[in-house]
């Protein structure tokens, strides 16, 4: 790169020349007028996107001159930012569980207080299935043949509406006896989900079902009648069900930050009129699995956590119901442990 401070002109033609440090000033600047928290931050992030770096390289190229070729596509990146478009979906990635997922607008971007939801997962299966607690480092290779030669065959683990498969996909990379299937409704988040576990070597371990909730898992149909001669998934036991699901009520999504109404999927947010449906059907969806799993675990939105705690306890099958808080101190989990 060719060195130039921000006053500095290009070749004959009198025009200023940006570095990659007044690019991001600038860009900083525009962010902050438009109302984009943390602009200085998001700036850097797609300037670091932009050009491939990371943190000490944008430092170290802070007064070189930000490339012509660069320049039409770095208007476009913050022009997206500016617009309200979420960080991770412009760079296409987003850390969770110290693993980098990639996301597109058809998934709902992790937050890291789900990641709180994967610890509690992790701790009760640990001590039903203690044998099969081998645990994986994130970001390290599985074991030849999956991880499950010679140990003791791990819990089977639904991850209903698994979006980037950001739960599922981490649980299968922590735990390689585990037998981890993820569903969804939609086709594309599915495709998202099954990237990632490829990109963290879970993919052998895992299994992905496009469906509405429980509906592909049920033994037995409406009318009572045995469903498990059907598709390959139907009557399937599940040990552990784990869901993190639409939880927003309908009325409060255009109150929600504009990078959210905006640009998360609705599919992935609209709870239904005060956002307990989903929680609803997969409860009332329960008894017609093959079993009741031993572990059912949710993340939950804020005053919710009691009414889901209740409907469980009306199946009367699991001795213990405990709710977690989240980081900000707010009751974000609910998680049935049976014997």
């Amino acid at each position: 790169m060719e060195h130039h401070t921000q006053g500095d002109h290009g070749n004959g033609g009198g025009s200023i020349r940006l570095t990659v440090g007044s690019a991001i000033v600038q860009a900083a600047h525009l962010l902050n007028e438009r109302g984009i928290g943390e602009p200085r931050e998001h700036a850097e992030r797609l300037m670091m996107h932009l050009l491939g770096a990371d943190r000490a390289r944008l430092l170290r190229d802070w007064g070189e001159a930000l490339p012509d070729a660069d320049t039409a596509a770095w208007q476009a990146l913050v022009d997206r930012k500016g617009n309200g478009e979420p960080l991770q979906y412009i760079v296409g990635e987003q850390w969770f569980y110290e693993l980098a997922y990639t996301v597109t607008p058809a998934v709902l971007i992790p937050r890291p207080e789900t990641e709180l939801l994967v610890e509690a997962v992790l701790a009760a299966a640990d001590r039903l299935w203690p044998q099969a607690a081998v645990d994986s480092p994130p970001g390290a290779a599985p074991d030849a043949g999956g991880g499950a030669a010679g140990g003791e065959p791990g819990p089977t683990v639904l991850d209903v509406g698994t979006g980037s498969g950001a739960i599922g996909v981490t649980l299968a990379a922590l735990r390689p006896r585990w037998r981890v299937v993820a569903s969804d409704l939609s086709p594309d988040a599915l495709e998202v989900a099954r990237t990632n576990a490829t990109r963290h070597g879970a993919a052998p371990r895992m299994a992905f079902v496009q469906g509405d909730l429980l509906a592909p898992f049920a033994a037995r149909r409406e009318d009572g009648a045995d469903a498990s001669g059907g598709d390959g998934h139907a009557g399937l036991r599940i040990d552990v069900l784990v869901s993190n699901p639409p939880y927003i009520p309908a009325r409060d999504i255009e109150d929600l930050q504009i990078e959210v109404r905006g640009f998360e999927p609705r599919l992935a947010l609209d709870g239904g009129e005060d956002g307990l449906n989903p929680y609803r059907i997969i409860v009332s969806q329960l008894p017609k699995l093959a079993q009741l799993p031993r572990i059912v675990a949710f993340e939950l939105g804020i005053g919710q956590a009691e009414a889901v705690a209740d409907l469980l306890r009306q199946l009367g099958h699991w001795s213990d119901i405990r709710i977690i808080r989240d980081y900000g101190g707010i009751d974000r989990h609910v998680i049935a442990t049976a014997p």
